[in-house]
């Protein structure tokens, strides 16, 4: 039997895309878009596009902020992608203050125009990147990101938001953007989320797509 993946349907996400990476690394994919819908979900996968506040404005009329939350707190697996996995943070500055899941500690902060040395940054930060080990980790081992190599693993990336976790052990991995170190993924306990697009990165997407969905 096919391992089911439930993908919130909200609103604010290409879900598509999603549905055929996901299929291809041998899941079944279920669109959910209602509280009720969480209660008996075993993996779920939240995506999304846009603009952080109209996504929290859509999980809340819905309820599902606090349905993700309970899911969470049953300790079964939740992926985010792009603005997903910016939501699963405590708050964002996107265009004023918002709150977001409060699942990983941090904030969500725009990436700065300018890396460290002063050299002009372009922002939004549009391409393949490569996915670096933070200094607080030694591997990758037990997490979405076991089965890539370091010297092989680029990824896309859309975005002029960056995640800061407050917590420098949830960094799994960075990329550089200029001088800029950027969350490209982040965890904590059973909560991950990736700031590029698995769906769109090729065989490094697709291999940790078929790690969250294999995953026992």
């Amino acid at each position: 039997m096919n391992d089911i993946v439930s993908v919130i349907d909200y609103g604010v996400g290409n879900l598509f895309s999603v549905q055929k990476a996901l299929e291809h690394c041998g899941a079944t994919v279920r669109l959910v878009s209602s509280p009720e819908d969480l209660k008996h979900a075993t993996k779920v996968l939240l995506p999304g596009v846009g603009a952080f506040a109209d996504a929290m404005r859509q999980l809340n009329a819905s309820g599902m902020d606090e349905a993700i939350k309970a899911y969470v707190a049953s300790g079964a697996p939740l992926f985010g992608i792009c603005l997903g996995m910016q939501l699963l943070l405590d708050s964002s500055h996107e265009f004023g203050h918002s709150e977001g899941l409060g699942l990983i500690p941090g904030t969500v902060e725009l990436i700065t125009a300018r890396g460290l040395s002063g050299q002009p940054i372009k922002v939004p930060h549009i391409g393949w990147s490569s996915l670096v080990m933070p200094p607080t980790r030694s591997s990758w081992e037990g997490t979405v990101l076991e089965t890539v190599e370091t010297r092989n693993s680029a990824v896309y990336f859309v975005h002029s938001y960056m995640a800061v976790p407050s917590v420098a052990e949830h960094r799994v991995a960075d990329c550089q953007y200029g001088d800029t170190a950027v969350a490209a993924v982040v965890a904590r306990d059973n909560v991950c989320g990736a700031q590029f697009h698995p769906e769109k990165s090729g065989r490094v997407g697709l291999s940790m797509l078929r790690s969250f969905v294999t995953a026992r």
